[in-house]
């Protein structure tokens, strides 16, 4: 009978085990989803989470290993697991009125208040993941010391962390590719604690049968606080305006709002910047950051008229406001949109007009957008890439490779147009974006989008020179539509001179996010008071 509940013991250890190590990863990928929804998922957020992470970790397998040799026991072992668990799912109930708070703070560029924001919520991690680093440890103490025998501690270990890892593989996946755009980042929290209770409280109650009912409070406690705390959204819409959408894709936290004028705007992650923007009447104004988009073409030799663009491409999609502008203009050329999110693409669809009733024209690609256009055979007179946005910059898309690639896919009047960030004092990036496209193009012009942090980079197939541009809007037919008339005046006025640095970017070496954190670092530590482009 002892022999038989030795067993028993152990293979619910490592049930044990398995499931500590899927929650500790699906934790930890959470909590990335918990503080980008505010913060952005970086290259400084994701250094922040899984340096503490680790650290958390580190400091549970010391204390674990100690704690197991001073109470060797199944009981003691279970309720540090029941710890976790609860504090585990209280962490984001406790957090969300902080992040709350930080979504405002993060929107008015409040650095004091975000920055305080972040370390309070990292914070909230320190206990539960350091009771889960305990695990590995004391599960180990217990197995080994219930054999009676060292010769077998080494198979032991080995199984035990390899169970640990597996159940981390499996806390990997699920969060990412399943729970989050499912549940959303709470409940998925919720959810992955709670099936650590219910594993640790089975294990408690076969070691203490009916004693283990007095942990019940924990539950009824998480509850209470779900029933309180989760209502509204998380960032509050901005004054003036109605949230009519709210969603968590695979890749985002998804906000669609409406003013009072019945303007709609799509919102991502941390809010800062308008994505997309549908109007009810009107398809936009010269001035605004796609509108620049539209005078790409025209840095051709003149006379460039607007019957000479037959086709274009959009890497970087978002809800189609670049797609119904050039639809607009130009009626029914093809124009393939390629947009990584389908989550924004549904919302595309469903509240920006972007479906097959209003933009016949308009062909869709659920795909990332290097990928994609390496696997389309067309040529553009135009390809718009809209994808960069600090913190939110794919290196990949960056590089001198990408651009020969998308060369290839231009027609011999074609140009390529991007959309780069910067600040009033720091133009890095948008020097080291012009630097990469002269290696494969001869000419780039520059466009600073007023009232934003915005530049516009166009790159021609020919040789071209700036003043192109007022050439060709002298030469627009009278019949022109007022959206491009509008767009190549406001473009005439924001000509600024290039300028390469001697940062290059190739598929080698892209030190883009070390770029972009520089340059995010260094506006919090200024005197700016907004990093919002493209704001309402």
């Amino acid at each position: 009978m002892q022999a038989s509940r030795i067993i028993s013991n152990k293979r619910y250890l490592y049930i044990t085990v398995f499931t500590s190590g899927m929650c500790t990863l699906a934790i930890e990928l959470s909590a990335s989803r918990l503080l980008g929804n505010v913060y952005g998922t970086s290259n400084i957020v994701w250094a922040n989470v899984i340096g503490l992470i680790l650290l958390y970790l580190a400091v549970g397998y010391f204390i674990g290993g100690r704690w197991a040799d001073r109470s060797p026991n199944y009981h003691t072992f279970y309720r540090i697991l029941l710890w976790s668990a609860f504090l585990s799912a209280l962490i984001p109930l406790v957090a969300r009125p902080v992040l709350v708070t930080a979504a405002g703070a993060v929107a008015n560029a409040e650095a004091a208040v975000a920055l305080g924001s972040f370390v309070s919520v990292l914070i909230l991690f320190a206990i539960p993941v350091t009771l889960l680093g305990c695990v590995s440890p004391f599960a180990i103490r217990l197995a080994v010391g219930e054999s009676g025998s060292l010769q077998d501690a080494g198979a032991t270990s080995g199984r035990i962390y390899a169970l640990s890892t597996i159940g981390s593989l499996l806390g990997t996946f699920l969060p990412t590719l399943f729970l989050i755009p499912e549940l959303g980042t709470i409940r998925t929290f919720l959810l992955f604690a709670g099936v650590l209770y219910v594993v640790a409280g089975f294990g408690l109650w076969q070691q203490q049968g009916k004693k283990t009912l007095k942990w019940l409070w924990m539950p009824v406690v998480i509850i209470i606080l779900a029933a309180l705390v989760l209502n509204g959204p998380l960032r509050t819409p901005f004054a003036g305006a109605t949230l009519l959408y709210e969603d968590e894709s695979a890749y985002n936290y998804i906000q669609v709002q409406q003013d009072a004028a019945g303007n709609r705007y799509l919102y991502l992650n941390e809010g800062q910047g308008i994505h997309s923007q549908w109007s009810p009447n009107t398809y936009g104004d010269g001035h605004r950051t796609w509108s620049f988009f539209l005078t790409a073409p025209y840095f051709n030799a003149p006379p460039f008229t607007p019957a000479q663009v037959q086709s274009a491409a959009i890497i970087g999609l978002a809800a189609g406001t670049i797609a119904r502008q050039y639809t607009a203009v130009y009626h029914s050329i093809p124009i393939d949109g390629i947009e990584i999110d389908p989550g924004i693409i549904q919302a595309g669809a469903e509240y920006f007009d972007m479906n097959a009733s209003s933009m016949q024209n308009l062909t869709v690609y659920a795909q990332d957008g290097r990928f994609m256009m390496n696997r389309l055979g067309h040529h553009y007179d135009i390809i718009a890439v809209d994808a960069y946005r600090p913190p939110y910059i794919p290196w990949h898309l960056t590089t001198v490779e990408f651009f020969q690639e998308l060369r290839t896919h231009l027609t011999d009047q074609g140009v390529v147009a991007i959309n780069v960030g910067r600040t009033n004092t720091d133009r890095r990036l948008v020097d080291a974006m012009t630097a990469t496209l002269l290696k494969v193009f001869p000419a780039v012009h520059a466009m600073d989008v007023p009232l934003s942090f915005n530049t516009i980079l166009v790159a021609t197939v020919q040789p071209t020179d700036s003043t192109h541009l007022a050439a060709n809007l002298a030469a627009l037919p009278a019949n022109a539509p007022s959206l491009l008339r509008d767009a190549i005046e406001w473009g005439v006025k924001q000509v600024v001179p290039v300028r390469a640095s001697d940062l290059i970017f190739t598929d080698d070496r892209a030190p883009v996010e070390t770029l972009v954190d520089s340059l995010v670092i260094n506006f919090l530590l200024s005197d700016q008071t907004s990093l919002i482009a493209d704001t309402p």
